[in-house]
């Protein structure tokens, strides 16, 4: 079966809203200088939006920037660059916004988080790098994270350094995601991913295992198409 965006939900979900906005969103911490930015693929203003304001208040020097063409994926309102790889206006805007381009590698040919991470160790060496700080929408960052401690070096420190984003009309964060229409479904389908993933061995298997939901899990472990 095909996993959607927003699959059914199980009855009880709300019941473990705390360990799933742990899993989901990661903890909050307090952003602090890293050895690089790492700039997941995507049409959102806020993938360069982000990296800027980090850039900006010194969080890191050296910036890595993902991001090909998604055929057929759904994208942001306010991208009007059609085909363009999303790495390409990434650091278009980068540079616009102050970035001296010998600060940023990119790489334009990945397609989803996973080789976005595979592909950037292509063009950055991440062997000498303790601390890692990377950018992507809130609602994907326990998957992000998961990834990257998969793909990239052992022992690198991987912080989230995120934007909220809009689903269906609705701005969906950690805070709200409980009472929005929405946020329920994306919060559902980005743990069974994260699930899903971790069982296959794409990313790192981090999701905590809520007793209540693993006989709604169980339908998706290995029947999911990659």
């Amino acid at each position: 079966m095909n996993l959607p965006k927003e699959p059914a939900l199980p009855p009880n979900l709300l019941a473990y809203a705390d360990a799933l906005t742990s899993a989901v969103f990661l903890d909050e911490i307090a952003p602090s200088p890293c050895d690089v930015l790492f700039v997941f693929g995507g049409t959102h203003p806020g993938h360069w939006q982000t990296a800027l304001r980090a850039y900006r208040s010194g969080y890191a020097e050296r910036i890595v920037v993902t991001g090909g063409v998604k055929p057929g994926v759904e994208r942001h309102p306010d991208w009007t660059w059609g085909e363009v790889p999303e790495a390409h206006v990434i650091v278009r805007e980068l540079l616009a916004g102050g970035v001296p381009e010998e600060a940023i590698a990119w790489e334009d040919q990945s397609r989803n988080s996973l080789e976005n991470t595979l592909y950037a160790r292509n063009v950055f060496d991440f062997r000498a790098v303790h601390r890692l700080m990377f950018v992507g929408k809130s609602l994907g960052a326990g998957r992000q994270q998961a990834t990257l401690l998969k793909v990239l070096p052992a022992g690198i420190e991987v912080l989230p350094y995120t934007f909220d984003a809009v689903f269906r009309g609705e701005l969906v964060s950690r805070r709200n995601w409980t009472d929005t229409k929405v946020g329920p479904a994306r919060v559902w389908g980005e743990y069974l991913r994260m699930r899903i993933y971790g069982a296959r061995g794409d990313i790192v298997d981090s999701a905590p295992r809520c007793d209540g939901l693993e006989a709604f899990v169980t339908p998706y472990l290995g029947s999911v198409a990659p």
